[in-house]
């Protein structure tokens, strides 16, 4: 008797991992773990100006940020990150008029080397100032028309490889390269990077926690179709904003069978949403999943003065607390809180301190983590034909409107 079908049954682990294992040949960004930084730091011993400007969009830019929004207050950095992304006037001209334009180099980043909002802001830019060799740089893929450009204007460039999409290229030149230059140490982010592959490609504890996690987004996806992170500190916003975009823009397609798929991101900073959408979190519906992020060591040693506020005594219980210590007794309390009613799938994910190795282990993770929901739920994380259906449309309209 001969069978054959055609159903998509949820894989194994085994399964799974054999498929990302694979999936490695022909993905870049599992393998950005293992390059070599000293092209990077040898261009950023040549840099002369005090600010350094990101002309990007999305995952040009997002990542970069994560990470620089992360570490900039814990670190002694002599130059300083500024990013161009957004093409509201009001915006772009507030920020370009706190820069010095003058003491700047500019890095143009733009993978397809046509961004719209990218190649806008530079147009600007050159209305300003001149761009040239001296004062800008270039990163893109090594056939685009913005590289093209370089080479006719002898700017220097660095590669995007074409097999690094841009939601998942924060650690190649995209993010590595601003980063190197102001000051951020990329062999100890690409350090945490290889921990965390280490750990899941050896079948360690990240590879326990990562199968595990993304199998529950999987098979509860119409349940808990809502994912929330919740972190508990400010430096992390950014690293939410890039969160959204990895999740959104990666899982929100249509699968093998023709079946629209997608699990919403939502990013929250406590304590701060602890007084809006905790609420929601608590007695709202029962359709989202929280993970909570906290840091162990912030690096600071801020602490509630000893002072007595008349009508307010009974809040001495207070005084002498590091702010640190209040912000994780919040998050402490909200996970508690979640916990006890025993119906929100809630997780917990402990930072150890403010260091480069940190953040990228956190960032890596979420991009095996993506990879893997994606194999589960049987589409293509890679692509973005919704955002390109709109790009299209967009300068469809443009070019009509000349």
């Amino acid at each position: 008797m001969n069978y054959t079908h055609n159903f998509n049954a949820t894989m194994s682990d085994e399964d799974i991992f054999k498929s990302i294992e694979k999936e490695k040949e022909s993905i870049g960004y599992y393998n950005l773990v293992h390059q070599d930084t000293s092209v990077y730091k040898e261009y950023a011993k040549t840099v002369k100006q005090k600010n350094i400007v990101v002309i990007g969009i999305g995952g040009s830019t997002l990542g970069t940020y994560a990470i620089y929004k992360f570490l900039k207050h814990s670190k002694d950095l002599t130059k300083k990150l500024y990013f161009l992304e957004s093409t509201d006037p009001i915006e772009l001209k507030s920020k370009i008029n706190s820069i010095d334009l003058e003491d700047s180099l500019f890095i143009v980043i733009s993978k397809s080397g046509t961004t719209v909002e990218t190649v806008s802001i530079f147009k600007y830019i050159n209305s300003l100032i001149k761009c040239d060799k001296n004062n800008t740089v270039i990163v893109t893929e090594h056939d685009s028309k913005l590289n093209i450009y370089a080479k006719v204007n002898g700017i220097k460039t660095f590669e995007i490889p074409k097999n690094v999409g841009g939601r998942f290229s924060v650690f190649s030149a995209v993010g590595l390269l601003p980063l190197c230059i102001v000051g951020i140490d990329i062999d100890e982010l690409l350090a945490g990077t290889k921990d965390v592959y280490n750990s899941f490609f050896n079948k360690k504890d990240d590879y326990i926690k990562i199968l595990n996690k993304a199998r529950f987004f999987a098979e509860y996806k119409n349940k808990f179709n809502i994912n929330v992170v919740f972190s508990y500190s400010s430096r992390l916003e950014g690293f939410n904003k890039w969160y959204i975009q990895l999740w959104g823009e990666s899982l929100g397609k249509i699968d093998i069978n023709s079946t629209k798929q997608g699990l919403t991101p939502v990013g929250i900073i406590g304590p701060i949403d602890q007084h809006s959408f905790l609420q929601l979190i608590i007695e709202g519906r029962r359709d989202k999943t929280i993970t909570v992020i906290k840091v162990e060591d912030f690096d600071n040693h801020l602490k509630i003065p000893s002072i007595t506020l008349d009508g307010l005594e009974e809040l001495d219980y207070l005084d002498g607390l590091e702010f640190s210590s209040l912000i994780n007794k919040q998050a402490d309390a909200t996970i508690e809180s979640i916990n006890n009613l025993n119906d929100i799938p809630c997780d917990v994910i402990t930072i150890d301190g403010v260091f480069e190795k940190s953040i990228a282990r956190l960032m890596y993770e979420y991009e095996l983590l993506t990879s893997v929901v994606a194999r589960f739920i049987y589409i293509d994380a890679y692509d973005q034909p919704g955002v390109e259906a709109g790009k299209i449309i967009l300068k469809e309209k443009l070019k009509s409107s000349r």
